[in-house]
C-alpha cells in the first residue's frame, strides 16, 4: 500500500528543554487520495502538536467509526492505552513536540492522568497564549524558524514543576529497557523505591498517564514495532520472545487489542513511520 510522503525535521532539543521534551521536529506530508484513515499507535508518551496548515484535525471514535470529532488550532495530544483513527490524506504542514514523563505539569499545570486518552485544545490550557503559538507558527515560513519559535515558546512556559520522584523516574527507565524481556518486574520497582505501593503508583500515573503495567504494555508494543521494521523477515514467535511476549498468541492478542490490526497485516502495510499506518477506505477490519 502507498503511503503518504513526508518530510520530517527536527531540532536539537536544548539542555533547558531535555528533562521534559524528548523530540522537537516539523513535518509536511503531500495529499494522498489513496488512503483517507490512518491509525495513530500509542506511544506510551504525550504529544503537542500545531498544525500550521491543511484541515483541522479528525479524529474518529474507534467503536464507532460514523463517530468523529474536529479539532482546530494547537492539540495537546495525551497519552493513550490503545489506537485512534484520524483523518488522512491531506497536504498537513505541522510542528510539535514529544514529551517526557512530568512536562504535563511542567508545561500545562495539570498531571498527565488529566489529559490521558483524549486530544485537549492547547487553547483550553494556555488561554489566547495558544493563539498567539499558531499565529507564530503561521507567521514563519521555514522548518526551523518554526522550531526555534516553538523551542522559545516552551522555555517561557515551564515552570518549576514538582520534580518525578527518583523512584518513578528509575521505574520508567527500567520499563523503558530496549530488551523489555529483561526488564524488571514491577513490583521489585515498587519495593525499590521510598514511598508506598499506593504512593507510587499515583506519581506514576501522575507523571506518565499510564498506571506502571499498562506502561510496561506500551513499552513491549514500542519494541515490536521496531523490530517488525527492522527485521521484516523475522519469525513471529521469535519475535515474540524477544519482546517479552510469553508467546505469539499473547503477542497477537495483545497487538490486535493495542492497533486494530494484526501483526501480519501490519507487517504487510510497512509504513513508513512505526506509529502511523495509512489505510485506506476498502480495507478490511484486522
Amino acid at each position: 500500500m502507498p503511503t503518504m510522503p513526508a518530510s520530517i525535521r527536527n531540532l536539537t532539543v536544548p539542555a533547558a528543554l531535555r528533562p521534559w521534551v524528548a523530540q522537537l521536529w516539523a513535518a509536511r506530508t503531500d495529499a494522498d487520495a489513496s488512503c483517507t484513515r490512518e491509525h495513530v499507535l500509542p506511544t506510551g508518551q504525550m504529544h503537542l502538536v500545531v498544525r500550521v496548515s491543511g484541515p483541522p484535525l479528525r479524529v474518529f471514535d474507534a467503536r464507532d467509526p460514523r463517530r468523529s470529532d474536529t479539532l482546530a488550532g494547537p492539540i495537546v495530544g495525551g497519552v493513550r492505552e490503545r489506537f485512534y483513527v484520524k483523518e488522512h490524506g491531506a497536504a498537513v504542514v505541522s510542528v510539535g513536540a514529544v514529551l517526557r514523563a512530568g512536562a504535563s505539569l511542567a508545561l500545562f499545570g495539570v498531571s498527565a492522568a488529566e489529559l490521558a486518552g483524549r486530544h485537549t485544545p492547547l487553547a483550553d490550557l494556555w488561554g489566547s497564549d495558544a493563539d498567539a503559538l499558531h499565529e507564530q507558527m503561521a507567521a514563519e515560513h521555514e522548518p526551523q524558524a518554526r522550531l526555534a519559535g516553538l523551542c522559545l515558546c516552551l522555555q517561557r512556559r515551564v515552570s518549576h514543576a514538582p520534580v518525578v520522584p527518583a523512584s518513578v523516574h528509575h521505574a520508567i527507565d527500567a520499563l523503558s529497557h530496549p530488551e523489555p524481556a529483561r526488564a524488571p518486574r514491577i513490583d521489585a520497582l515498587v519495593r525499590a523505591g521510598s514511598i508506598s505501593h499506593r504512593g507510587f503508583i499515583a506519581r506514576f500515573r501522575q507523571a506518565t498517564g499510564l498506571g506502571p503495567k499498562r506502561y510496561a504494555r506500551l513499552m513491549r508494543l514500542r519494541e515490536l514495532l521496531q523490530a517488525l521494521a527492522h527485521t521484516p523477515g523475522a519469525n513471529l514467535a521469535d519475535l515474540a520472545l524477544r519482546c517479552g511476549y510469553s508467546d505469539q498468541a499473547h503477542m497477537a492478542r495483545e497487538f490486535r487489542d493495542l492497533t486494530g490490526l494484526t501483526p501480519s497485516g501490519y507487517r504487510t502495510r510497512a509504513p513508513r513511520q512505526p506509529h502511523h499506518v495509512p489505510l485506506a477506505t476498502a480495507d478490511p477490519p484486522a
